[in-house]
């Protein structure tokens, strides 16, 4: 049994667990795109629907879908033969009309000699002067309507208006048209544009020249742009504010009415970055682990972040970390938070810019 005065022996501690060696990376900012992905439509800057300007049957039809045509290239004809009559008799008009211009033409000068050598009356030469004005008014009348029937002739041949491709053909040849009927359309694919429609709430936020991305199917960027055109007007049906960027890609045949995918970039901000294998999971909540001093030492603190998207191999971090935390990258499965770690620097990461002097 001990005295009073005496005291218990210490319990015996166990070994002091060993530091674990890691590799660490200082959290570092890179530029961040803040963006949203829409459905946008390519068109044409140049497009056309073919109508005609008269009626009639189709007579000819000299080209298909996907053809490229050229400006004035004749594409359809529909049936001139009533025109043609019209333009034939006009011109036997005007050759009749002509004759009798041609005829008193001789004639008044023929009336002048006589009155000037006393042989007519002044009458006699007022009646042919004025026979001839009225047989050369008569003649030019039918000159000019002999042009605006050919005029309307040429309506019935039907020309590309410029070079471009020959969109969707639903007619055939003897097919009945009107003036209404939409014949075919013509596209010219070196100027398109794309036409992206994002929701009023970014209202705000829209502005000319902000730049656009065209995306690939695999989500690639195709073609980096700019917004050139910004709608004063909400779209009723789709409420949606129209911007238009113009495309020229080319390394990729994109075609009018193509629906792409269009990335408008709202701002590009510095946010922390950090790889992807440095995340851990557990029931649906991410963190990650820093090296941390605590009584000296060096141990791994557990942090949660959120987490953005992905750029290259990292994750973009939206709260729990900033610039110049020392990132745990190496042995995390092996890691409990407050645990002694021996930190060993892992160099800047992939895709991050190495820290400068006195940064």
């Amino acid at each position: 049994m001990l005295g009073s005065g005496c005291k218990p022996p210490a319990a015996p501690q166990g070994p002091a667990m060993q530091a674990l060696p890691v590799q660490t990376l200082a959290v570092s900012l890179q530029p961040v795109e803040q963006s949203s992905d829409y459905v946008a439509t390519i068109k044409s800057r140049r497009s056309v629907t073919v109508i005609p300007q008269v009626d009639g049957n189709l007579t000819r039809l000299l080209v298909k879908s996907g053809d490229h045509v050229t400006s004035g290239q004749l594409m359809m004809e529909v049936d001139p033969l009533r025109q043609q009559a019209l333009v034939d008799s006009q011109r036997g008009t005007e050759n009749q009309k002509k004759a009798l211009y041609q005829y008193n033409t001789v004639e008044v000068d023929r009336q002048r000699k006589l009155f000037e050598a006393g042989v007519t009356s002044r009458d006699t030469l007022d009646q042919a002067e004025q026979a001839f004005q009225n047989t050369k008014a008569d003649w030019e009348a039918a000159v000019s309507s002999r042009k605006s029937l050919e005029q309307q002739l040429d309506y019935y041949r039907i020309k590309a208006p410029f070079d471009g491709v020959v969109g969707d053909v639903p007619v055939h040849q003897g097919d009945y048209v009107t003036t209404t009927t939409a014949l075919t359309t013509v596209d010219e694919n070196r100027d398109l544009e794309a036409y992206i429609y994002v929701p009023t709430d970014r209202s705000g936020d829209v502005h000319f020249g902000m730049p656009v991305q065209i995306l690939s199917a695999d989500g690639k960027v195709q073609e980096s742009t700019k917004v050139d055109f910004l709608s004063p007007q909400v779209d009723t049906q789709l409420q949606g504010i129209l911007l238009k960027a113009p495309v020229h890609s080319t390394a990729v045949a994109l075609r009018t009415a193509q629906l792409v995918k269009a990335r408008v970039v709202w701002t590009t901000a510095p946010q922390p970055v950090i790889p992807v294998l440095s995340v851990s999971r557990l029931g649906g909540q991410t963190f990650v682990y820093v090296a941390a001093t605590q009584n000296g030492k060096s141990v791994a603190s557990q942090r949660a972040v959120t987490l953005g998207g992905t750029k290259e191999n990292n994750y973009v971090v939206l709260g729990g970390l900033k610039a110049g935390d020392q990132l745990i990258v190496s042995g995390t499965q092996f890691l409990q938070d407050g645990m002694p770690v021996m930190p060993m620097s892992a160099g800047p990461a992939k895709g991050a810019a190495a820290p400068q002097p006195g940064q």
